[in-house]
């Protein structure tokens, strides 16, 4: 898991949602999605309640909460 990685929450209350991974601290894996879950307050997962993804996207991509938002949107929704 690295920085700007994709990954599928698959426990919690944010379970099936996509997240982008903003930073680690001691154990934890730091994620958010720019709506709910902001770069201002980060959620603290378990690395083994996340499934990765192949997709990594660049620091410009996840500078702020809204191009975290559209580039999440894009990811899951390819055709619209």
């Amino acid at each position: 898991m690295v920085r700007g990685q994709i990954v599928i929450s698959t426990a919690g209350h944010d379970k099936g949602e996509m997240l982008v991974i903003a930073g680690f601290d001691k154990n934890r894996v730091l994620v958010c999605d720019g709506k709910q879950r902001k770069l201002s307050k980060l959620k603290a997962k378990n690395p083994k309640h996340l499934k990765e993804t192949d997709i990594l996207l660049n620091e410009d991509s996840i500078a702020t909460d809204r191009k975290i938002r559209k580039t999440l949107n894009k990811t899951a929704n390819p055709g619209g």
